[in-house]
């Protein structure tokens, strides 16, 4: 079994994975791999947010804002729910929300470790 309890399913799988994935997954990484976009995509982890409640909350114009969604949305990193005038974000994926609270307890993890350890 693996280190965090899961068997080795996983580990099988990324054995199989095809060049087109490889390239999906490098560009899905690449798309996280920016801080605003890393922001925007956080942001959105519990709950649908709007562009504007976004901007506001992250500091930026919600044109800057609503680029990065565009690209979000494009990688499926993002999904967006029209409701009314206002479009909310929302990270609708289990497989990225779990990839990302994972690392995010990860580093935090990290960060609550004394430096000997």
């Amino acid at each position: 079994m693996a280190a965090n309890g899961r068997t080795g399913q996983r580990e099988g799988r990324t054995r199989g994975v095809g060049e087109d994935e490889i390239v999906e997954l490098a560009e899905m990484f690449r798309l996280m791999s920016d801080p605003t976009r890393l922001r925007i995509i956080l942001a959105c982890l519990t709950k649908p947010v709007a562009v504007t409640e976004m901007a506001q909350g992250l500091g930026l114009s919600a044109s800057l804002v609503s680029h990065h969604l565009r690209l979000l949305r494009a990688a499926r990193l993002l999904q967006a729910d029209r409701q009314g005038r206002q479009v909310f974000y929302v990270v609708g994926d289990d497989h990225i929300r779990s990839m990302l609270t994972d690392m995010v307890d990860h580093v935090a993890e990290e960060a609550d470790e004394p430096d000997g350890a």
